[in-house]
This record gives structure tokens, sequence and C-alpha cells, in this order.
């Protein structure tokens, strides 16, 4: 037992700091209807908020712990529930878009002021030995940072059973409208319930920043899927039992990592313990409990093209010519079209998943990186270029047939909750085995007599076209239709004999099949390739993108390389990427909050609320007053 005991006591520490994320995560989850995918970054930027205002200003610690978890939290609280309300009316793959641009954004954003290397950070409880159990020590930063957990998980446990406000965020999501009723502003228990969350979600960050001794923006945005865990065995509702499970992932991790430390395959799993549980939990819990808060907003249909065959035909004609001349026009920045051409897949790949069937993945970057792994170790092999690029999408399918199983059960947020956790855990242990990419590289080639970068334009440009025309195709057969009938209306669908589980495993493969047909081709470009070109990360950015880039396939498809490869390949400042970024992350908290004319809606009622009067009726459905002829000399006024 004393073996186990160190890793008990670290993991019960730990997993304190995950229930306090989860707790925020829920809290704000419950009561708008918004699970925020940008929670972690909220966790980073207020652990870098008291790095700087300790380190940096000199303030003392506790006044520093006072600002960036207080004032910080009520700040970004007071900006969180205003984004809640824009994104309230819109599609649930459009809350993820919005949330996941949050994280995106200000990711990029903290990287840019703080830096992207990691710093060194002081603890912040004070240390010490408290006591020890069977000789092993325990310090007074372990037990603070526990009673700090079971004091908060009390402190909400009471506060939502005996105060109005706690009685009045239960129902505010439910019927807000009955809830004003009754005299309690449905804003103001939003408001102050994402104050409280961010406050969370600020304390848990310093916390889990002091416990790993160290500064470092992609840990701290990843501590929303430690959080997503714990949450996940809460059942996304039960905000003490946010803290038990929180309780239970630290364990968990813990203890694997005492066994799995010897094991070379095995190592790896104790650092995705949290997203391992998360996957689990989504594929095993009873389908009835998976039941996502708020209203169910139906998508909106995507418009008929407002230009004529013929002017689409031209269309189509320009920007074919326009692709032909790239190679004569654009001299040494033939690489980074090269490189968008590859892209130009993957985003076709994503729109016909997205798009077309209204299904969500967060984690197709991971299936690019199968098909670029495949390929090299089926070129290290010797086999020809044009056969080892269909291997590597071929090797990717069984990633996508795995993730349409949770698909069949789930949808929306915990479709794209799945999606997230497998990116991550394939990231961070599947692509340093031997299987994939190792720790070093795997060694690439082009085909033969295409080592000229402009005859690989061409054959980049053949199998970029080949793609979009297969997911074209796809959408005007059958199986397109049916997509479309998914997205609009899988239970219509089934009422009508289709069985949509097929439907959703055959468009994961599809689309995961592209994917890997993108990373093999992608590799093929540089001579070799290694785990750092498929940054997990990369999927919540592709998925920011392409919500900006149109709403149909092939605009997608052309625009969305551009906006990611081209455009930085142009710009020489060296944070050119992390200012686009920030740029892609807003844009899509933008693109998703106008996506269902929501943001329109909210400029309006403000702006009425504020005006001294109604300066157009009809545009918040009122009906003007009647305009009455002016009274007759000695008439009283307002006789007929």
């Amino acid at each position: 037992m004393n073996e186990y005991l160190p890793y008990i006591i670290f993991g019960i520490t730990t997993g304190s700091v995950y229930g306090l994320s989860a707790m925020g995560l829920v809290l704000t989850y419950k009561t708008s209807g918004l699970l925020n995918f940008g929670h972690g970054a909220v966790c980073a930027a207020a652990a870098y908020t008291f790095y700087e205002l300790r380190e940096t200003q000199g303030l003392p610690w506790p006044l520093a712990a006072l600002i960036a978890i207080v004032v910080f939290g009520f700040v970004t609280g007071l900006i969180f529930e205003r984004v809640g309300l824009l994104l309230a009316g819109v599609h649930i793959s459009y809350k993820i878009v919005g949330t996941v641009g949050i994280l995106v954004g200000m990711r990029a954003l903290i990287s840019l002021v703080f830096g992207v290397d990691a710093k060194p950070f002081k603890p912040v409880l004070p240390g010490g030995t408290a006591f020890e159990i069977n000789g092993v020590s325990i310090s007074w930063d372990q037990v603070l940072q526990l009673g700090l957990g079971v004091g908060a998980a009390v402190g909400l446990y009471v506060f939502f059973k005996y105060t109005l406000l706690g009685t009045a965020m239960r129902g505010v999501v439910d019927d807000p409208q009955l809830l004003d009723m009754t005299g309690v502003s449905p804003a103001r228990v939003r408001r102050s319930a994402w104050i409280i969350g961010s406050g969370f979600a600020a304390a848990s960050g310093v916390l889990f920043a002091a416990a790993q001794q160290q500064l470092d923006v992609n840990v701290l945005s990843l501590l929303v899927v430690q959080a997503f865990g714990a949450a996940a065995i809460a059942q996304f509702k039960n905000l003490p039992m946010c803290f038990v499970g929180g309780i239970i992932v630290g364990l968990l991790q813990k203890l694997i990592s005492k066994e799995v430390g010897t094991v070379d395959f095995l190592q790896g799993l104790d650092t995705n313990t949290p997203f391992i549980v998360l996957f689990l939990v989504l594929l095993l819990m009873p389908r009835g409990r998976l039941v996502e808060v708020g209203r169910h907003v139906k998508a909106r249909a995507v418009p008929p093209s407002p230009f004529s065959p013929r002017v689409r035909a031209s269309g189509f004609g320009l920007l074919a010519v326009g692709a032909l001349l790239v190679p004569h026009v654009v001299g040494v920045r033939l690489p980074i079209w090269n490189t968008a051409l590859t892209q130009v897949i993957l985003f076709a790949s994503l729109a016909l998943l997205v798009r077309t069937s209204g299904q969500i993945s967060l984690c197709h970057i991971g299936f690019a990186a199968i098909g670029a792994a495949a390929f090299g170790h089926m070129i290290g092999n010797g086999v020809p270029w044009g056969v080892a690029v269909l291997l590597g999408g071929l090797f990717a399918v069984p990633a996508g047939a795995l993730i349409a199983i949770p698909a069949i059960r789930l949808s929306g947020l915990y479709l794209g909750l799945a999606t997230f956790g497998f990116g991550v855990l394939l990231a961070q242990y599947a692509y340093n085995k031997e299987w994939m990419f190792g720790f070093g590289q795997i060694q690439t080639a082009r085909p033969g007599g295409f080592d000229s970068d402009t005859r690989m334009y061409y054959l980049l440009l053949a199998v970029a076209v080949a793609a979009v025309l297969v997911v074209l195709m796809v959408e005007r057969s059958r199986l397109g239709r049916l997509l479309r009938g998914l997205a609009d209306s899988p239970v219509a669908l089934s009422t009508l004999g289709t069985n949509v589980n097929v439907s959703r495993v055959l468009v994961f493969c599809l689309s995961t099949f592209l994917a890997g047909i993108s990373g093999a081709v992608f590799a093929s470009l540089f001579g070799s390739v290694n785990q750092d070109s498929f940054n997990y990360m990369q999927s919540l950015v592709a998925l920011a993108v392409m919500a900006i880039s149109g709403r149909r396939t092939v605009t997608i498809a052309v625009v969305a390389p551009i906006l990611l490869i081209v455009v930085p390949g142009y710009i020489s400042n060296p944070d050119a990427t992390l200012w686009l970024q920030v740029g892609f992350g807003f844009a899509a908290v933008v693109a998703a909050a106008v996506s269902q004319g929501s943001f329109h809606k909210f400029v309006a009622r403000h702006a009425v609320a504020s005006a001294d009067r109604i300066v157009d009726p009809v545009l918040v459905g009122e009906r003007p007053e009647p305009v009455r002829a002016p009274a007759k000399q000695n008439e009283p006024v307002g006789v007929a």
C-alpha cells in the first residue's frame, strides 16, 4: 500500500483541480446551454495574468491572485455572457464552432502577448509538511488545494439548493420567459453564472500551473479536456459530482502512470487518462442520459445559388484558368501553393462531413496524420507513389469507422467532445509510436519525374480536383440526399425506413479516406515528415477557417486553404500565423453568431431598448402607433 500511497495523494490533489475546472464548465453549461470549448483558454489566460502580476510587476501573490481570479473572472464572465447570448439561438454545430473559435483566438493571443515558450511557475500556496501518513509527507499546499475543491463543491451544492439565485440558475435554460414572469431577470441570472464559472476556470488555471510548476499555453488550454472527462462522469449536470469526477480522473491518471512506466507500448496512457475516460463515458453511458441542455435549433438550409448556371460555369472556368497559371506567376512561392493544394482535399472532406451531413469532427488533422504515416511506411517499403497515397487513405478509414461508433449514438455536442478527445489521444499517445512517426522522422518521396515544384503542382492540382469532384458527385447522388436529410432531420429519415447509422458510417469513412489522402500527398512534398506537422490544435483551426470560408463545398475547398496556408506564406512577420489564428478564431465566433440571424436580432433588440422611441417598428415586430390628423381650431384635442 505504501507504494501506491504517493500516487493516490498526488492523484487526489491533481483531481481536485480538474474538479474545480469541471464545476465552472458545467455551471455555465447548465445555465446557458453553451458548453464552452474556450474554457481552457480562460484557465491559461488567468494563469498568465497571475504570472505577469507576480513576477513582472512584483505584486504580492495574494493581491495578484485576487486580480487574476476575481477581477479577471468577473470581466471574462461578463464578456462570455454576451457571447453566450449571441450563440443561444444557433444550431449546436455553430455553438461548437463559436466556442472553438474562442479557444483558437484566445490561445493565439496569449502566445502573442506572453510568448510560446514555457515559463517556470513558482508555487502559490504555502509549502512545508503538514503531516505524514505511513511515512509519506503531505504538504500544506496539497491540503489547501483539496480543501478549496471540497469547499467549492459543498458551497455550490448549498448555493443551488437553498438560495433564490441558485434556484433561478436551475430554471433559466428550461424556461427563461417563465422565470422572467416571477420577477427574476434571466439576463442577471446568466450573467452571475458566467462570472462564477469564469472565476472557477481562473482559479483552476492558477492552481494547475502551480502544480505543474510551469506555464505552457498548450498544456493549460488542454485543461478543458481534463474538465470534460470529469464533467462526463457527472453526466454534465451534477456540480458536486463534477468534483468527484475530477478526483476519479486524477486518481486513475496517477495509478496508471505507476503501472505503465516500464512498458513501452503503454507509455503515454497516463497523461491521456482524461481523454480515455471522456471517450468511454460517452460511448457507454445510456443514451437517454446524454440530453443536451437548451432548446433544439434547426440549422438553416444552404440557400440556392443566386447565380445562373451560365454565370457559375464562367466562374469555374476562370477559377480553372487561374489555377493553371499559378506556377507561372507566383515564382519562388510555388511550394506554398503546393502545400495549399494538399489542404484542398482536407477541406473538401471536412465540408462533406460537417456542411453536408451535419456531423462534427474536431480530429480531422489526426486522420491526415494517419494517412501521412502510412504513406511514409509504404514508400519506405518500395510501394509506388500512387498506390502508397491510396493506401494512406485506406489506413485512415478504420479510425473514421471507430469515430463512427459514437456518431451512431451521439450527435452535436457530445460527438464533438468524442472527436476532440480522440484527436488529442491520437496526438499524445499514438504519434510517438513506431507504427506512426516515432520520435524521429519518416522519409518520404515524390513520384518519379516530379522533382520539379511546377510538375508537382500540376499533379497535386489533378488530385485536388479529383477529390472535389468525388465530393460533388456524392452530394448529388442518393447518398448525398440521405446525408442532407441526416443533417436536417434524422428522425424523419428513420421514419421513412432509411438506416441512418449506415449513412453516418459511410460519410465518416469517406471523409476520413479523403483526409488520409490529404495527409499522404502533404507528406510527399518535403522528403520527410514527423509528428510536429500534425498538431491536434490544427483540427480546431481548420474548423474555424472552414466556418468563415463559405457554405458551399467548392468555395470552402478553395478559400479555406488560401486563408490557412497561402496568406501566412506571403506575410514576413514572424507572428503572422498567430495573428491570423486570432482573426480566424474571432471571425468564427461572428460566423456562428450570424449563421441564423441571431446577431441581427440581438443588435436590433438592444438598439430598441436603448432608444427613446421606436425608429423602425417593423424591425422589432411591433405595430406602429396610428397617425392622427391634427386637431381643428377650437376643437378639443382627442375628439374624433
